[in-house]
């Protein structure tokens, strides 16, 4: 198992990115989040899960180990394959999903695309007594009760900012009452 890449990055796109390691350029398929965290650096380190299918061997890639983990407790969950984990992964940080599990938070996991009601239950089932056991190092300001605040930097990520300037502009300008349109404006005046 390939479990990371540290090398150079030569090409990146917001589901894909090429990192040449030693004159080998790896394909390797992310997360937005992923996408948002690796910035503009072309020095990069990147964690891995290699997926070997009978047509196919796929590499995918995760700005952190938390997000690794929580692909694999993802995908372990029947009805739940890579490609959806990856646009969980996408749509919520691992911190909120491992927030909505451990809540039995239906209606925010069903709310990401793909999830019906019976899958999202089933991740529930699945994964709770594992969540618990989950740690995260990093620091979330997104809670799961704020939703504008993680539309608004969604918003400014996919306009091309880099993630943590837009998560510290956010800050500065929420008081925790304000729209997502007025989120994002006061924080591009920052930016």
């Amino acid at each position: 198992m390939i479990a990371h890449l540290n090398g150079k990055l030569v090409e990146k796109n917001p589901t894909y990115i090429v990192v040449e390691c030693n004159g080998v350029g790896y394909g390797v398929l992310i997360s937005l989040n992923t996408f948002s965290a690796l910035g503009s650096t072309e020095a990069i380190k990147v964690f891995t899960k290699l997926i070997v299918r009978e047509d196919a061997q796929i590499l995918y890639g995760f700005a952190t180990t938390e997000e690794r983990t929580m692909f694999e407790q993802l995908i372990s969950v029947s009805g739940i394959g890579p490609n959806t984990a990856m646009i969980m992964l996408s749509s919520l940080v691992p911190e909120e999903i491992a927030q909505a599990i451990q809540s039995e938070d239906v209606p925010t996991i069903q709310s990401i695309k793909g999830i019906g009601a019976k899958t999202a239950q089933r991740v529930i089932i699945d994964l709770k007594d594992k969540m618990l056991k989950m740690t995260f190092s990093s620091e979330n300001i997104f809670t799961q009760n704020n939703t504008n605040r993680f539309d608004a930097l969604t918003a400014l990520v996919s306009l091309g900012f880099d993630k943590k300037s837009a998560e510290k502009a956010i800050e500065k300008v929420s008081s925790g009452e304000e729209s997502v349109e007025k989120l994002i404006k006061e924080a591009l005046k920052i930016l």
